[in-house]
């Protein structure tokens, strides 16, 4: 009686013919393709961003290359026309200067896109007054008089004292400082930055107080 043979071992490949084991509960689906309009938005935000790279180095080649000057920030003349103290030591007072801003750059549009001046004494804020943007072409200067007012204005004990040996002695001592927000244009680009000017000035006492010195920085 011949004996049958037993079947071959398993082995890890499968033979020709044999069905595939199909694991229960793994459903294989077919991927689909990306849709068009996709793949057309992320070719647009990559342009952009490389347009947007370009734009800020060519910018900042033309910035190095023509190397624009700072606006200028001047006080052309001042007059104090009163200071009262109210008790108990409350300041109140008025001042009216006659500000240059001059446009340094010959080939520069420039453009002042926040102004802020402020007006303190002994490094104490006393008054603040904000300024209309404007721009300036290459070359240009402007006058403008701007009032500083104090009203009710609270200084310490200290403070009030030298205020009022200052005007006494016929030589008030103020600070005034510009906040700028400024922009150099570049034909269809431009840069932004800000700056900030001091002004030291001495006037005499009021109530027809005149400039008699003054010396202006950069921060």
């Amino acid at each position: 009686m011949e004996q049958e043979n037993p079947p071959p071992p398993a082995t890890g490949r499968q033979q020709v013919g044999q069905v595939p084991y199909k694991q229960e509960g793994l459903l294989l689906r077919p991927s689909r393709p990306t849709n068009a309009l996709v793949w057309c938005f992320a070719i647009f935000c990559s342009a952009f961003s490389l347009l947007l790279i370009l734009t800020g180095v060519i910018t900042l080649i033309v910035f190095l290359a023509v190397k624009p000057r700072h606006p200028s920030f001047d006080i052309a003349n001042a007059s104090l026309s009163s200071i009262y103290i109210d008790s108990p030591g409350f300041l109140n007072g008025e001042l009216f200067i006659l500000a240059n801003f001059t446009n340094p750059n010959q080939r520069i549009n420039m453009g002042f896109e926040y102004l802020n001046i402020e007006l303190l004494f002994h490094g104490t804020l006393i008054a603040a007054r904000a300024i209309k943007p404007f721009g300036q072409r290459s070359g240009e200067s402007r006058l403008q008089t701007i009032q500083m007012v104090s009203r009710g204005v609270p200084l310490p004990s200290m403070l009030l004292l030298e205020l009022q040996r200052q005007v006494r002695n016929n030589r008030i001592q103020y600070e005034i400082r510009g906040n700028f927000k400024t922009r150099a244009g570049f034909g269809l680009s431009h840069i932004t930055y800000w700056i900030t000017r001091q002004c030291f000035v001495e006037l005499t006492s009021p109530p027809n107080g005149v400039l008699v010195g003054r010396i202006c920085t950069m921060n």
